[in-house]
């Protein structure tokens, strides 16, 4: 299994990858499997069930309205979010949708999306089940998808085939480095001998030019960076009842201002670090664009230390960014295959915990570090937030999440700064923390688990 540092790194909406841009690109896979199915009738009538995580904390995460426009055809990485209200109410009142190749379906966004608070469906907590009747009440099709994290879906079979694979990564991959864990990249890139982020660019070349692999780093910083310039500029209180007020913007102007005196503090650059961060995930809370990294609940990490590197470290560049994208994708990928990014499936750690420990490998090479130092990083990074729980107030990405992300990112620095510090060595591998990760988040209760049943999600009265 092959993933893709545009796998890793994908644009689209907030605010959550699992909970808005899963069940966004589940509805358009299912109209693929409508259109190769007989007997769908004009008026054929469609339900989506939510299952699970999805369904405890599906409307502070928006994932009705991303179902309603997933079936509306829209895709996170080309929607407007300006448009969302719009193209909903033209929904609510028409009751009906027209895809492509297909004929008018009868669907009411408030009634046919439907909540099941019931257990989760076996496989994975963020369950969806697709439905279609006929006019005349006989059953055409069910269909189940599972969002995993990262804004990545897959079906039952996909699922089942991903577990019962041992190697998360097949040996005959069409890649020349088809490394599956920690361990394997290191001694593949001792065995050329190749850095972490050349092997990853010669294992994306496998599959498009060289050009197109750096034009699309390229694109995903551009849209990581224009989040965060966004967020810094943005004022009022976030959307979703709990009247959580925007920061960034007023940190980032009093960090202005204290710039301009003689005398700013050492731990300033903690300062700039927050609010790079927060000013993404203030703006994936309030549904703007964004860039999983690996999923929207932790969008703010990696950005906010790319921008650190290029704001605050002497000698950081273009080739810099590309650097630290294919090495941060590359420990991603590992942690995706081993383990997992899903705030439903292991808790925060594998959101923040994860995008903390990309983050550091990724400024650890950027900054001219060893394979074993990146590891290291890595490893540091993610090892400090092991047992993260995920409890969102509310059920909205807001609180805690946004300081979280924040935390993670200076994590990320101090991480990858101890590592450089070292010769790589170290007493506790990437690999044996990454499946510590998993057996953790195995372990954890399922109302820590983004199901808004535990932690500060009910210890907090909402205001």
């Amino acid at each position: 299994m092959f993933i893709s540092v545009f796998d890793i790194f994908k644009i689209g909406v907030g605010p959550s990858s699992s909970h808005t841009m899963g069940p966004m690109v589940a509805a358009s896979r299912y109209y693929d499997r409508l259109r190769d199915l007989p007997g769908v009738e004009t008026g054929a009538h469609i339900t989506v069930t939510l299952h699970g995580s999805l369904a405890f904390t599906g409307k502070g995460h928006a994932t009705d309205r991303a179902v309603c426009l997933g079936l509306l055809g829209a895709r996170p990485e080309t929607l407007d979010p300006d448009a969302v209200d719009g193209m909903i109410d033209t929904l609510r009142s028409r009751k009906s949708l027209t895809p492509d190749g297909l004929p008018a379906l009868s669907f009411d966004p408030d009634a046919d999306v439907i909540f099941d608070y019931g257990p989760a469906l076996p496989l994975h907590a963020n369950g969806m089940t697709f439905k279609v009747v006929s006019p005349s009440g006989y059953l055409v099709d069910e269909f189940v998808y599972y969002s995993i994290g990262g804004g990545f879906v897959v079906t039952e079979a996909e699922m089942r085939n991903t577990r019962n694979d041992e190697s998360p990564i097949p040996h005959e991959a069409p890649v020349p480095f088809p490394f599956a864990s920690a361990k394997q990249m290191l001694e593949m890139g001792a065995a050329k001998p190749c850095s972490i982020a050349e092997m990853k660019l010669k294992n994306e070349c496998s599959f498009m030019a060289e050009e197109d692999v750096k034009a699309g780093l390229d694109r995903i910083w551009s849209a990581m960076d224009a989040c965060i310039n966004r967020g810094i500029k943005q004022t009022g209180v976030l959307p979703g009842g709990l009247k959580v007020k925007r920061r960034a913007s007023d940190i980032y102007q009093k960090l202005i201002r204290e710039g301009r005196t003689n005398r700013p503090f050492e731990h300033t650059v903690v300062d700039w670090l927050g609010v790079y961060a927060m000013a993404v995930n203030e703006e994936n809370a309030a549904g703007g664009k964004v860039v999983t990294a690996p999923t929207n609940g932790a969008a703010g990490v990696v950005p906010a230390v790319m921008r650190y590197y290029l704001d605050h470290c002497p000698g950081a560049d273009q080739d810099g960014i590309r650097t630290f994208l294919l090495t941060a994708s590359a420990i991603g990928g590992i942690i995706k295959a081993n383990a997992s990014i899903s705030g439903a499936e292991v808790g925060c750690q594998g959101e923040v915990g994860s995008a903390s420990s990309m983050a550091a490998a990724g400024l650890c090479a950027a900054l001219g570090g060893t394979n074993e130092q990146i590891e290291n990083a890595a490893e540091i990074a993610l090892e400090h937030h092991l047992g993260m729980t995920c409890d969102p107030i509310g059920g909205l990405v807001q609180v805690p999440c946004i300081e979280r992300n924040a935390l993670g990112a200076v994590k990320a620095v101090t991480a990858a700064s101890l590592a450089l510090r070292g010769d790589g060595t170290h007493f506790v591998p990437l690999d044996g923390c990454i499946e510590t990760m998993r057996q953790t988040g195995m372990d954890m209760m399922e109302q820590y688990k983004e199901t808004s049943k535990g932690g500060l999600a009910v210890n907090i009265v909402e205001c």
